[in-house]
């Protein structure tokens, strides 16, 4: 699928001008495509529902449809033609897990007229979208289609384990014949809806060779630009949520290694930008074609939309776009100017595997550019490449401003110093208050002086001091209480506070494996400054 052609633009009314494809007019083309799926479908219906056998995946089915009409089928008057129903019940089962009914699908190829756009494919592709948006049915090449049908069994196994992808979904692979040309189409689902305009949009393969949008691309109204385009605008790249960007990166990552398993190189990552609040947004134009919003029952397709393919439900565009609850899907995002963003995003251009071709065209390219930067490579480099210029170049992660963990501890140890700090100096100063309490509640130490110096006479007369005693007690009882703190951080063990030996008028404050230690020691300094008559006693 060619990214040019998915931006929504409609072909201007220049009906003389009409496109062709193989020598057959587009108008010729939509017609066979309407009346020739309005049968195959309806013939379906009557076929039982059952399991998808291995079987299936090859069957063809046909049916000739001349202008005249026959029993089964209408007149038309397009020139007579066969169409070619490939795996017939493989993509009903396809169409099923994404919730298409079949009289949804009816309506929205065959009721009214299909809308040609105008950006041909690189290869010359036509494209064209149903008038409701849903649908984008694009003519491919026979080693295309042939690739497409015997990717089918993986395709069915990876639908099966995995709805929710990026990958192109197909719902149909079809073939009309006239005049001895086959003309092949697929049905897939739309990428970026017409309803929302897209300011930006951007091819986005991963490398660098040439990849810059044309002088003449650039002049369309809505181009397509490239890897190198969006380095030079989006420098920075896109921001999201944590939620979203995991979500993103896991779906990434996930489509990647299936492409790598089917040996598939060369796709592309389709990227639509709708800018809210964009300065042009009151002068721009209504567009054309408008899908019908009154459409009577209308059901939209299961994981169609960008926020529905990604892994997971990502975070709600309720906290980014308050003022505009209706996103259409697209996943919400900032550019690096804090500008909010709606992304519209899905890998395209899948059917290109790595045969003998692709593997002459990377030899050539590599003998006159630097091999890794060409486009063409081998799938598993192809993939790696592709993931890491998303990962690092396109797609970011916004970083919330936290404290680092080491950062909290230091913290904390910190603020439990100089807690202890505290606590240390308020139990000193209490030990203080009570030694003096405990030494001035008995005898004065000057009667305590008249007392010893009256009793020479009785040298067995010695005067006891039990409050001194009870006070060097009760700091040896209190040194061997603990206190312990919150964080369990490894230290040394630190000293942080400490005084002479003496009294218990100041402690040793530890802290070892994460427990603080509170242990009293004497202040023989206090003692002799503030009790200097106490030592009378003794001598």
């Amino acid at each position: 699928m060619s990214s040019a052609a998915e931006n929504g633009d409609a072909v201007p009314g220049k009906q003389n001008e009409e496109k062709t494809y193989k020598k057959t007019a587009s108008s010729a083309i939509k017609g066979a495509i309407q009346l020739g799926i309005g049968y195959t479908v309806g013939n379906l219906t009557s076929k039982p529902e059952r399991d998808v056998l291995m079987q299936d995946f090859y069957v063809v089915e046909s049916v000739f449809l001349p202008s005249e009409g026959s029993n089964l089928t209408p007149a038309h008057h397009y020139p007579d033609f066969r169409f070619k129903t490939y795996a017939p019940l493989a993509f009903r089962y396809f169409r099923e897990l994404f919730g298409i009914k079949p009289d949804d699908y009816l309506y929205s190829i065959c009721s009214e007229p299909l809308i040609e756009l105008s950006n041909p494919g690189a290869s010359g592709s036509l494209f064209f979208l149903t008038s409701d948006d849903e649908f984008i049915i694009k003519t491919v090449q026979h080693k295309e289609a042939e690739f497409l049908q015997k990717l089918l069994p993986g395709y069915y196994m990876n639908l099966n384990q995995n709805p929710r992808t990026l990958l192109p979904k197909f719902y149909g692979l079809y073939c009309m014949q006239s005049g001895g040309i086959n003309i092949r189409i697929v049905v897939m689902n739309n990428v970026l809806p017409r309803a929302m305009r897209m300011h930006l949009t951007y091819d986005l393969k991963g490398s660098t060779y040439k990849r810059r949008a044309s002088r003449k691309e650039r002049e369309k109204p809505n181009p397509t630009f490239k890897d190198l385009d969006f380095l030079q605008d989006m420098h920075e790249g896109l921001y999201f949520d944590t939620e979203t960007y995991n979500a993103l990166m896991k779906t990434l990552q996930r489509d990647c290694r299936v492409l790598e398993s089917f040996k598939i190189m060369d796709y592309s990552l389709l990227l639509g930008i709708h800018i809210l609040d964009h300065p042009l947004k009151d002068k721009e134009e209504p567009l054309e074609n408008a899908p019908d919003a009154k459409r009577p029952g209308m059901q939209k397709v299961l994981y169609s939309t960008a926020m529905e393919s990604i892994q997971g439900p990502g975070k709600s565009a309720d906290g980014i776009i308050p003022e505009n609850p209706d996103t259409m899907g697209g996943i919400p995002a900032k550019s690096h100017k804090g500008e909010k963003l709606l992304l519209f995003m899905g890998i395209i251009d899948i059917l290109q595997s790595y045969r003998l071709m692709k593997k002459l065209e990377h030899s050539w390219k590599a003998l006159v550019y630097d091999g890794d930067t060409v486009s063409v490579h081998r799938p598993s480099f192809y993939a790696d490449r592709f993931l890491k210029f998303m990962n690092s170049r396109v797609f970011k992660k916004i970083q919330a401003l936290k404290t680092s963990p080491s950062k909290k501890r230091c913290n904390s140890i910190a603020a439990l110093k100089a807690t202890s700090q505290e606590i240390v100096s308020s139990i000193s100063q209490e030990w203080k208050d009570e030694k003096r309490d405990l030494l001035t509640e008995g005898q004065s130490f000057s009667s305590l002086d008249e007392e010893a110096l009256g009793s020479r006479h009785r040298p067995d007369l010695v005067p006891s001091t039990p409050s001194l005693f009870e006070a060097a007690s009760l700091a040896t009882t209190i040194s061997s209480s603990s206190l312990y703190g919150s964080e369990q951080c490894p230290h040394d063990r630190t000293t942080l506070y400490s005084n002479s030996k003496g009294l218990p008028s100041s402690s040793t404050f530890t802290l070892e494996e994460g427990t603080i230690y509170l242990t009293a020691e004497p202040n023989a300094l206090d003692m002799q400054d503030d009790n200097a008559s106490v030592l009378d006693v003794y001598l």
